[in-house]
């Protein structure tokens, strides 16, 4: 049997190279061979969007054309919108009971996330409690798989501890436990050289980014501050530019040969942002190309296809969840 994979974003803007390396990539080859649904993470962005709901509603449709025009097919990847399968809001009220609110305090990604956020004291109890929410979204497709950064995992951690409880407690197997899948492919980072690659911090190459806005970007990207004439020696650890190629750059014999030149002085920054440049451009020339054949109706129809089938596989988990914990009141 195929396995099942939960993946998806939270819609607060258009996706990025950053998306593309670290999640976009293997969802397209998972796709191949397991169950996949990606879902659109609305209500989730609402926990830190809440006074600001078009920033969520009006990114839904531009995501999901990132999607189709990168590769992910929705005859095989089940595409739909969180907010659209209440019976995922079902579920986190059950899971609700099953986890301290220390532990989720605790929760390391949560912590910084606080810290990153500046909540303080202001902290919302959905924000709180979103891996909860996650972990009614892994669980209610049975999802065995779920693709995460090194960041994410102790949330898929929590998850497992929620399904153990539940399982004990309520004595069936009905919820069963995820592996957290790590993307070989390190945190691409922010054109700045200061942080990920990221929509809020304004740091990022966006897939949908024009010819002109790319070559921008690229060419304001910081390098080796000593490294002021191309016969200096230049320094790649740290190097913006090189970071992308490690990323981009598909013939890795060339790379190894310009940071050779780099290191040993003789080859420019103006040179390394061009052949940057030409890397970036020549993959984003066909995905701008699929973005502008996708139709917002076509979108839309998908959108709605996809969360009708969410809908389906999340209501018959639900049932067996309702049973276990004894309110299956219709079937009595």
């Amino acid at each position: 049997m195929k396995q099942i994979v939960l993946t998806g974003d939270r819609p607060t803007g258009r996706l990025h190279l950053g998306h593309y390396v670290g999640s976009i990539k293997p969802r397209i080859t998972l796709q191949a061979h397991h169950d996949c649904f990606v879902m659109i993470a609305d209500t989730q962005a609402l926990s830190d969007n809440f006074d600001d709901p078009k920033k969520i509603t009006e990114s839904v449709v531009g995501v999901c054309r990132d999607y189709l025009a990168v590769g992910i097919d929705p005859t095989k990847s089940t595409v739909f919108i969180q907010s659209m399968v209440p019976e995922l809001f079902e579920l986190t009220s059950y899971f609700l009971n099953l986890v301290s609110v220390a532990r989720l305090e605790r929760n390391p990604t949560v912590k910084s996330e606080l810290q990153q956020k500046r909540f303080a004291d202001s902290v919302t109890a959905g924000f709180l409690c979103y891996p909860v929410s996650q972990a009614a979204d892994i669980t209610a497709f049975k999802a065995t798989l779920v693709p995460v950064g090194d960041d994410q995992l102790p949330l898929v951690e929590v998850t497992n501890e929620i399904v153990r409880r539940f399982n004990r407690i309520y004595g069936k197997a009905v919820l069963v436990e995820a592996e957290a899948i790590l993307s070989n492919v390190g945190r691409l980072v922010g054109t700045n050289g200061k942080a990920k690659a990221s929509k809020s911090l304004g740091n990022a190459i966006f897939l949908s980014d024009s010819n002109e806005v790319v070559r921008q970007k690229i060419n304001s990207m910081y390098t080796d501050p000593n490294h002021i004439k191309a016969s200096d020696p230049g320094r790649v650890e740290g190097n913006v530019v090189f970071a992308y190629l490690d990323a981009f750059l598909d013939d890795k014999g060339e790379l190894d040969d310009l940071k050779s030149r780099y290191q040993k002085g003789g080859l420019g920054d103006t040179v390394i942002k061009s052949i940057l440049n030409s890397t970036i451009q020549t993959l984003l020339a066909p995905i701008r190309e699929r973005m502008g054949l996708v139709k917002d109706s076509d979108i839309k129809d998908m959108l709605c296809e996809g969360s009708e089938r969410a809908r389906a596989a999340a209501a018959h988990t639900v049932s067996e969840v309702r049973d276990a914990i004894g309110f299956g009141y219709n079937k009595q």
